[in-house]
């Protein structure tokens, strides 16, 4: 449950800024503290109704991770660099919400990550959905990877802060 309080980092910075602070974009292809918040809620749910997915799938799958995919959980989070996705996977994050839908949203994402908590290790590990970068995940992978992203994005977040 330790993974949890990376969580509760973000729900602590949340709030600290100010609404003009949390939508300030210091260039147009930067995001705001809350895109990138809108994000890693968003992706997280994304991972979360994998692990969901793996739990109903019926045939076993045997193929595994891409090269990049094994590095990454070999590592166990992501490297220290910034990764661009694809113009057609990079829609703007909403930079509309208020801190109070934040909070809650992240308090759904900590809520989700509880539920499954107990029983992910007993979801049949051949049981996968794809990722499309980092290949066949199984339930484990896929809520190890909720955690991974949260913890990838700090860094994200303290250069959005210096630049406040």
């Amino acid at each position: 449950m330790s993974n949890l309080r990376v969580i509760d980092e973000y729900k602590s910075d949340l709030q600290n800024y100010s609404l003009e602070q949390l939508r300030y974009k210091s260039a147009e292809d930067v995001w705001s503290l809350g895109q990138m918040y809108d994000h890693i809620i968003l992706v997280a749910h994304e991972y979360l109704d994998n692990v969901e997915t793996c739990t109903r799938e019926k045939e076993e799958q045997k193929l595994g991770k891409t090269e990049f995919g094994e590095q990454l959980y070999k590592m166990g989070g992501f490297p220290k660099i910034k990764i661009k996705l694809p113009d057609e996977l990079n829609t703007p994050p909403s930079n509309s919400d208020s801190h109070e839908s934040l909070m809650l949203r992240l308090d759904q994402v900590k809520q989700r990550l509880k539920r499954w908590e107990p029983q992910v290790d007993s979801i049949n590990s051949n049981f996968k959905v794809k990722h499309g970068g980092f290949g066949w995940l199984n339930a484990r992978e896929w809520y190890d990877l909720v955690f991974m992203h949260f913890h990838h994005h700090l860094r994200q977040k303290h250069e959005l802060e210096q630049k406040l």
